[in-house]
């Protein structure tokens, strides 16, 4: 794919199972490899139906949508053609079940709280934020979902080694446990990726991420 914008090869495409169950986040670039070996079809949305393409079927009608809805897409140019960036693919002859857990990191944190200061309620930069935990590691508190938070570094000196009560402060929202992934809830929000809404609407299709 030469010449193609190194930022839309790392755009997000969702992964369904067989079953058009949600399984993951991958980049374009690895979702173009799954469909060019033939283990994916993109999956399309069109007139409230789901259509599925495989990569050839996929870059004929590119032309067509090159031509007709060029705005509607975005594009990676080839030598001899531009090809549609797909939102969503299947796995042709994967049905296992997704994963149920939503994976502890400071990623999923920042995504959960939405890169607020859980105390301010200030939105920052993620370079500007840390990792609270509300009852503090000295006080006997956990490395869990419920006791962390992101905090800006301001309230973080101010609370130092103690609680919210003992430091007068309050924390805007109770942190609590995901039932899904906090990106993918944060990614659907957008125009870019409301085709994903549908196929993970249940709470309990949760997303692993890649990593």
């Amino acid at each position: 794919m030469a010449g193609a914008n190194s930022s839309v090869l790392n755009r997000s495409v969702l992964v369904l199972n067989r079953n058009y169950m949600a399984l993951r986040v991958v980049t374009v670039q690895r979702a173009f490899c799954l469909l060019f070996r033939q283990l994916a079809q993109v999956i399309s949305t069109e007139d409230g139906k789901y259509n599925a393409y495989d990569f050839e079927s996929w870059t004929e009608l590119s032309q067509l949508k090159r031509e007709y809805e060029p705005e509607a897409h975005e594009w990676l140019r080839t030598v001899r053609y531009d090809i549609a960036v797909p939102r969503i693919i299947r796995l042709i002859f994967y049905d296992k079940l997704p994963r149920q857990e939503v994976k502890f990191n400071r990623r999923n944190i920042f995504a959960r709280d939405r890169s607020s200061c859980q105390y301010c309620g200030t939105h920052f930069p993620t370079a500007e934020l840390s990792i609270d935990h509300v009852v503090p590691r000295s006080q006997g508190g956990k490395e869990t979902w419920e006791n962390v938070v992101c905090c800006c570094l301001k309230c973080n000196v101010r609370k130092g080694g103690r609680t919210p009560d003992q430091a007068s402060m309050k924390l805007i929202t109770k942190p609590v446990r995901p039932k899904r992934s906090p990106i993918i809830s944060l990614k659907v929000t957008t125009e870019r990726y409301a085709s994903w809404k549908e196929f993970i609407d249940q709470a309990y299709w949760s997303v692993e991420l890649k990593e």
